[in-house]
């Protein structure tokens, strides 16, 4: 199969599965007008990230990496009444853009987007001796994948989901002398997660409008 099959099939699943949505459609219009790289999750991949925090009964969720906030929205939904999201964003200008696209889609009392590095708001929130997370989502700077791990499991509980994005990266994981740092970011991400006996973990690769690339989850499952 090629690109072109692939981005096909997922829109095939796509119109099928998932209802169209005028302000997930409008937020993705914004971002491309803001000049925002277009590499928000797919609407598959969005709503998979919807349902498995239904699936965990997340109450409380953080992302590290937020763009323009087009996961955030998906994530936000699957929230309870009560629940909150924080999000992690360095850029200025994309987090103007989010929280604009939060707004539009009503969810400006549910999410809480943070500026600056994330490797210091990850501080902050354990200085505020923050609630731990139910579910984090990973996808940011993918060098620095290890570090927001650690974070992760810091501000996690037992039962907490941890998904961290882009770890095949085209094939490019295999590569142990590559020079992208992007991959080895993944490399030692994957290296991490396989030796914390912490978590419970897989990873699945995934093709589609965005390419060849997958994800790692794992479920925390001691202290």
């Amino acid at each position: 199969m090629s690109q072109p099959q692939w981005t096909e099939v997922e829109h095939y699943l796509a119109d099928r599965l998932i209802p169209g949505d005028p302000v997930l459609e409008a937020v993705l219009e914004a971002n491309a007008a803001a000049g925002l790289p277009p590499i928000d999750v797919s609407p598959n991949e969005g709503k998979l990230l919807q349902l498995l925090a239904q699936l965990c009964r997340a109450q409380r969720i953080l992302e590290i990496g937020t763009l323009g906030g087009y996961s955030t929205i998906w994530l936000a939904r699957a929230l309870p009444p009560g629940g909150r999201l924080v999000t992690l964003e360095a850029n200025l200008k994309h987090a103007e853009v989010a929280r604009s696209n939060i707004i539009r889609a009503g969810l400006a009392d549910v999410v809480d987007i943070r500026t600056g590095l994330a490797l210091d708001t990850l501080r902050q929130l354990e200085d505020e001796r923050a609630r731990p997370f139910d579910l984090i989502f990973i996808d940011a700077d993918k060098p620095n994948n290890t570090r927001y791990l650690t974070w992760a499991l810091r501000l996690s509980h037992k039962g907490t989901l941890i998904i961290v994005d882009n770890v095949v990266r085209d094939g490019a994981v295999l590569d142990a002398a590559s020079s992208d740092p992007s991959a080895q970011g993944a490399r030692s991400v994957l290296e991490m997660l396989g030796s914390e006996p912490r978590l419970s973990v897989t990873a699945l690769q995934t093709v589609g409008s965005k390419g060849y690339d997958g994800f790692a989850m794992a479920l925390v499952t001691g202290d």
